[in-house]
């Protein structure tokens, strides 16, 4: 597959995974397999391509080696674009890494581009008027925690504990979110909702803070970005879905892990992604 035999790759200095040594690394395995790394553009320093620059340059695959947030900037600014886009694991969890390739590592993935054992799909994501999930969606109040998160990964001491002191009280006085349509779940609602998109729909996994050891749990469960780790319950698989805050003010969201703007209500839709994407696992 000539077209994808040379390649630009993003990293991230800021992503947990990425790292000079890494980064380093990274370049062999490419070489190893046959590939030609044309560039490498490391966010935020340099600015993620758009589908005119590939264009001019003739690349037609695009390899990233980030976490979440920076692969949901660039997939959905390359929306319309007729290349494809291989996602490595360059984050914590790596969900949408997991989704295209199994447990396949880096190595066999990169060895199955070069020969031609890849197939392009658009993986159904979530769309909300915030914007696309690729890797999942996170609704609530209790989304506060994602601000001492942050402050660890900075270091900030005195911001990661008045943080968290923020986010304890957030938590413990939350307003809930309710589904109101399906309505599905608690009818008081819950302070957490995550919504991981597949193919036949996007789970839903309600958290839940029912005492102070509960909302200690959650809140360290965050910090972890191992969610599940919380207490919660699935509530089911959807193709759509309306939230409602049951007490009138905007909803929290994060987006692949980053804030974004939402109103007092919010819905949720399965729609295909409008870019493709390369998999190694032909039964997703």
């Amino acid at each position: 597959m000539d077209e994808f035999r040379s390649l630009w790759l993003v990293v991230n200095a800021a992503s947990g995974s990425n790292d000079e040594g890494t980064t380093a690394q990274l370049r062999q395995s490419c070489a190893d397999a046959g590939l030609r790394i044309e560039r490498v553009i490391s966010f935020p320093d340099d600015a993620l391509p758009t589908c005119e620059d590939l264009l001019a340059a003739n690349i037609g695959l695009v390899a990233i080696f980030t976490g979440d947030g920076t692969v949901n900037a660039l997939v959905t600014g390359l929306y319309g674009w007729d290349g494809a886009i291989l996602i490595l694991p360059g984050g914590t969890k790596n969900l949408l890494y997991h989704r295209l390739h199994a447990e396949r590592d880096v190595d066999d993935v990169l060895h199955a581009v070069a020969g031609d054992r890849v197939r392009r799909t658009r993986p159904a994501i979530i769309r909300c008027e915030g914007g696309d999930a690729l890797a999942g969606l996170m609704a609530g109040p209790a989304t506060a925690w994602n601000d001492v998160r942050e402050a660890l990964r900075r270091a900030d001491i005195p911001a990661m504990a008045s943080g968290t002191a923020r986010a304890i009280g957030q938590s413990v006085a939350a307003p809930t979110i309710v589904c109101a349509d399906p309505p599905l779940g608690r009818r008081e609602g819950y302070p957490l909702i995550e919504l991981t998109p597949q193919d036949t729909g996007f789970a839903i996994d309600a958290y839940y803070s029912d005492t102070v050891e509960d909302y200690l749990a959650q809140g360290i469960a965050l910090l972890k970005q191992d969610f599940r780790e919380g207490p919660s319950e699935r509530l089911g698989t959807v193709s759509h879905l309306h939230l409602r805050s049951a007490s009138g003010e905007p909803i929290g969201l994060l987006i692949d892990g980053e804030p974004a703007d939402c109103e007092i209500e919010a819905g949720f839709a399965l729609v295909p992604c409008e870019v493709d994407l390369l998999a190694t696992e032909f039964d997703a």
